[in-house]
């Protein structure tokens, strides 16, 4: 699948890129997050695209999930090795996005 890429920043952005997923990642650099907990953290998102999006995230292997047996099923997400290298890019990112919310409109 790499090597479909024509340029490193596409690479990055399929990966990244879209409304919910930087927020899943961010959510996630911070620490191991439950289903429930993140969908409570990210109020605007649904059920169904929280899914798809963690679907994807572990699919590019930069989100683990771990199924523990218990009743109750419980479910915890975290980031994978790969995906804490992801962390200088989200510190980035949080960086610019306060300053530019200090900047008046």
């Amino acid at each position: 699948m790499q090597d479909a890429y024509f340029c490193p920043v596409t690479a990055t952005i399929s990966v990244i890129g879209g409304k919910w997923k930087s927020i899943i990642l961010w959510i996630l650099y911070q620490d191991t997050h439950r289903f429930s907990e993140l969908k409570r953290k990210i109020p605007k998102i649904t059920q169904k695209m929280l899914t798809q999006q963690l679907r994807e995230l572990e699919r590019d292997g930069v989100v683990h999930r771990e199924v523990y047996p218990v009743v109750p099923p419980k479910v915890e997400y975290s980031l994978t090795e790969r995906g804490h290298t992801l962390s200088p890019l989200l510190k980035s990112i949080a960086e610019w996005g306060e300053a530019y919310m200090q900047e008046p409109a």
